[in-house]
């Protein structure tokens, strides 16, 4: 994961190759290459040979086709044809030449992963440079072709320009010889287009991937057929760890059509464990076959584990004040506790959470001439690649994850385990195996996003000036889970901590004292492996922020906003910095006094309906995207039902790439907003989750659609992300609603109809 490397290409420097190779012209990125290689034409020579190791890469045809490699995982937020549109604006393309091709994992591409809303900002320098570059050796050629300066030209709808001369990318790669190597300090040397320049960046466009999808040609990692493969469906063990396979009964089996036996798993690199895999000549026999056959196990120690188990040892961690890693320690907020006059203390809790993907997880493997190939939809290859490799004996270069569509990833497929029993039956059976997990195996086997528990504290001096406010947080971490080596070391050096549990709470308010504590919840990390859900920690963490931030607010008789603007003033570390966070704080609150403005702020509205308000800033804040949520409820007083009637977000993400694909992941993530509010949650129950399928588990469904009114502002400014920042302001806005509507104070996730009826005062 390149979180720390977000602006830069690789850690190492490299060049950047564009030559002349068959009959069409390739540019990659690539190590360094001496002086020598340079001046004996280096580059279409390094290309031919495929010596080089790019990250990201493009080639245009002699029929003037440009194709753009996509090393990011496509589960719907359309991020090929973001990547393109840096490529091709830069190079002064036509649209309609684009083509986009996800690539498997293959050493060349570097390091893969999808999440984090990472990927149009980890990419717009590196796509912009190359696509300038390109752009450069195209005009060189072009100009000597046309007989003209290269000053004199420019480059427009795939086509080198000159006053009334004109020649096609496509004639310049028929006839122009091209070799040529661009150092890292060149390369550096290319700034993105001015936005007056623009032709397709922050333009409107359908993404490339909408045809295929629409039509079915689109392949998922379920679609995915092999030569002589056999079905195979996993038996979930009671336990995620510590379980162990005593026997297996299978004589109910035996009678299905199609049945061909079953696999005990050993598992090297311990990520399975106690599994038991039956296979079948069909999906459907494989599901008939899982049904029936009995697994007997020495079960592992967190059989009996129940949610309130998890979220007892939470609060206990939380309100122990000894606990956890130091994540911000700024002032002294133990002093400022001890002098306190008043002080404000609330608990608040989320329950476990499931991804449900639209597509259960699945892979198929098959090994040949000694190579393990692996074909599924995910989005962490990097990761789980070497486990892959670990758990099948390889080494990982004899390993290849061949890269599909997903149907849905939300973060379930940073994961990629599903992938080992897979491999470990195709191995153990010398056949492809294609494993298929159904809505339930998929539910007993999901990363969970950990219940959580948050201590908050707030004190005043005698004047009723805010002294400082202390955040503790509990939860499974699913860094340590799956990443260990990414965390960090807590502001003390005591300790390390999943940043991506805890982001959110590092906030852009200004507090003299303000102290974050991060912390494990054991009994979590070991009952289940906790996972990535869209939004990450800010999913969560902004729930206790933004809803204590309101309770404060009311507390000392001031408007929200007002409130919450006194605190946004972008001094000391909420100044921002160039190129990311420009405006700091001031970026936020002026999302903040516009949203006031748009959606009508202290209106009048009928008895039982408020307005509430929240802000966010997104994922992380070395990238922040600005953002706010109006949300406008009716609660039913008799009943405590909430009714949400509209929501209302404004986004400052800098320069929006791709409008249309921004416009969809903000509604998509609102949307998950408001069902994470109000309606998902699970719960443990001997070790396992109780809810398997969606007659239990009940997400937003139609009839409780809202009115959505979601705008982005208007800038230049770097690129920021946006797939998960418009999920992290609506549960703490409905919450502030509610308490506008009503007088309720809740502080649950998911907001429960009898929760919301028992805190309205009587």
């Amino acid at each position: 994961m390149t979180r720390l490397r977000k602006n830069n290409i690789e850690p190492s420097r490299r060049s950047f190759l564009i030559g002349s190779v068959g009959s069409g012209l390739l540019m990659a990125f690539a190590p360094s290459i001496n002086a020598l290689e340079v001046m004996t034409g280096g580059a279409s020579k390094h290309l031919a040979e495929k010596s080089f190791s790019p990250t990201v890469w493009f080639e245009i045809s002699s029929e003037g086709q440009i194709m753009v490699n996509i090393a990011r995982a496509e589960m719907g937020q359309h991020v090929g044809t973001a990547i393109a549109r840096i490529v091709a604006d830069e190079l002064g393309a036509d649209w309609n030449n684009v083509e986009i091709k996800h690539v498997d994992t293959d050493p060349k591409w570097g390091y893969m992963v999808t999440g984090g809303s990472w990927s149009v900002f980890q990419t717009y320098v590196p796509m912009s440079q190359a696509g300038a570059a390109g752009r450069t050796v195209l005009i060189e050629a072009g100009a000597k072709l046309l007989g003209v300066k290269p000053q004199d030209c420019t480059t427009q709808n795939s086509e080198v320009v000159a006053g009334d001369k004109s020649i096609s990318f496509a004639d310049v790669v028929k006839n122009g010889k091209i070799d040529r190597t661009f150092s890292a300090d060149e390369l550096a040397e290319f700034k993105p287009k001015s936005p007056a320049s623009r032709q397709l960046i922050a333009k409107s466009s359908q993404a490339l991937d909408i045809p295929a999808k629409t039509n079915g040609t689109a392949q998922y990692g379920i679609d995915v057929e092999l030569e002589g493969m056999v079905y195979a469906r996993p038996v979930i063990p009671p336990t995620r760890h510590g379980s162990v396979v005593k026997r297996v009964d299978d004589s109910k089996a035996k009678s299905i059509k199609g049945y061909q036996g079953y696999q005990i798993l050993k598992d090297p690199s311990d990520t399975v464990q106690g599994w038991v895999t039956v296979l079948a000549d069909s999906y459907y026999a494989a599901v008939k076959a899982g049904n029936v056959i009995k697994v007997e196990y020495d079960i592992g120690e967190t059989a009996n584990v129940t949610e309130q188990d998890i979220i007892n040892q939470g609060a206990t961690l939380a309100k122990d004040k000894t606990t956890g890693t130091l994540v911000v320690e700024k002032g002294d907020i133990a002093k400022a506790a001890k002098s306190a006059k008043t002080s404000l203390e609330s608990v608040y809790k989320t329950s476990s959470v499931l991804h449900f993907t639209m597509e259960p997880v699945n892979a198929a493997v098959e090994f040949k001439d000694g190579v393990c190939h692996v074909h599924c939809g995910n989005q962490w290859q990097s990761l789980f690649l070497p486990v892959v490799a670990k758990a099948v004996g390889l080494s990982d270069d004899n390993v290849i994850i061949h890269q599909y569509y997903l149907g849905g990833g939300f973060g379930r497929r940073l994961a990629g385990d599903y992938m080992i029993p897979a491999a470990l039956t195709a191995q153990a059976v010398g056949k492809p195996v294609k494993l298929v997990f159904t809505r339930e195996d998929d539910a007993l086997f999901d990363c969970v996003r950990s219940p959580s528990v948050q201590q908050m504290n707030a004190y005043w001096d005698a004047d009723d000036k805010l002294l400082g406010i202390e955040h503790g947080a509990a939860a499974g971490w699913p860094t340590l889970a799956m990443a260990p080596s990414f965390m960090p070391e807590g502001v003390d050096k005591k300790g390390k901590f999943d940043p991506f549990s805890i982001a959110g709470a590092d906030h852009w308010y200004t507090l003299a004292n303000h102290r974050v504590r991060a912390i494990n919840n054991t009994l979590a990390q070991k009952t289940f492996v906790p996972g990535w859900l869209r939004a990450v920690g800010p999913g969560w963490t902004g729930w206790a922020v933004e809803s204590f931030m309101d309770e404060i607010a009311h507390n000392q008789s001031l408007d929200p906003i007002d409130f919450r603007l006194s605190l946004l003033d972008a001094s000391g570390k909420n100044a921002g910095e160039a190129p990311v966070s420009v405006g700091g704080a001031k970026r936020l609150a002026k999302v903040l006094t516009d949203i006031r403005q748009q959606t009508n702020w202290g209106q009048t509205l009928p008895k039982n309906q408020g307005l509430g308000i929240a802000i966010s800033s997104g994922q992380e804040r070395d990238m922040p995207t600005w953002g706010a949520c109006v949300a406008h409820v009716e609660v039913d007083p008799t009943t405590g039902k909430v009714k949400v009637h509209k929501l209302t977000g404004l986004l400052d993400c800098g320069t929006v790439v791709h409008p249309d694909g921004a416009l969809a992941q903000t509604q998509g993530s609102m949307l998950w907003g408001l069902s994470l509010a109000l309606f998902e949650g699970t719960a443990f129950e001997k070790g396992q989750v109780k809810d398997t399928n969606l007659n239990t588990y009940s997400p937003l469904r139609m009839n409780n659609l809202p009115e959505l009114d979601i705008s982005f502002v208007q800038n230049t400014e770097f690129p920021t992300g946006l797939g998960e920042p418009g999920l992290i302001a609506v549960a703490p806005a409905i919450a502030n609603a509610i308490f506008n509507a009503v007088g309720a104070r809740v502080r649950d996730l998911p907001i429960r109809p009898e929760a919301v009826l028992a805190a309205i005062p009587s």
